[in-house]
């Protein structure tokens, strides 16, 4: 059964992202919070542990549309090819915030990404996602958990998502309650940004 682990946002423990850290570390799984929703995430560099995100969302790794969560603009830039300075004004006024924004990927980009020729990049604003990646050293590979609820898209309540998740993921961990809005994603892989899909980001900010 998974970890339950309280961390609070204003303040979190250095202990209890340690203890999210080694999970990650040692190729398990974890649930955390964003700025949007509650997240599913890995190590990017274990690919067992990207295999079982990919079975519990019942798709294949290289098919995948799974986010990079990453702690800067510094840690984006070891993943995506040179932007230039209108993209890079983009990404200096929104982030971290809820915005997935995709780019074009470069050489460093995981084997099991390599087909791919975008990433999406997350830089969300909170605490304890950024804490976390931080520590851990690397992105996180992370995918939003969606509720079988019709009604509610998203879980938002800690304790249920630990409840229906605590078979399949190493660890939950319980930051307050989430969102029920995903981000905003915007393309910027191409001549013009595109708009993907509107969520909690405000979508005017190209």
């Amino acid at each position: 059964m998974a970890q339950f682990i309280k961390i609070y946002e204003d303040k979190p423990s250095e202990a209890a992202v340690q203890r999210v850290v080694k999970v990650l570390r040692d190729g398990g799984l974890v649930i955390y919070p964003t700025d949007t929703v509650y997240g599913l995430g890995c190590d990017i560099t274990n690919t067992k542990a990207l295999e079982r995100i990919a079975r519990i969302k019942g798709i294949k790794l290289e098919k995948a549309n799974f986010s990079f969560v990453c702690s800067d603009l510094s840690n984006i830039s070891d993943y995506v090819k040179q932007i230039d300075t209108s993209t890079f004004k983009i990404l200096k006024r929104t982030l971290p915030g809820p915005y997935t924004f995709i780019l074009p990927g470069n050489n460093n980009l995981p084997k099991e990404f390599k087909k791919k020729n975008t990433v999406g990049i997350r830089v969300p604003d909170n605490n304890i996602a950024l804490e976390i990646v931080r520590q851990l050293g690397n992105p996180i590979v992370s995918t939003s958990i969606h509720d079988e609820d019709e009604v509610l898209e998203y879980s938002t309540d800690p304790e249920l998502i630990f409840e229906k998740w605590q078979n399949l993921v190493d660890l939950v961990v319980d930051g307050g309650y989430g969102g029920n809005e995903a981000s905003t994603i915007i393309d910027l892989s191409g001549f013009e940004p595109v708009l993907v899909r509107e969520g909690k980001g405000d979508p005017d900010v190209f």
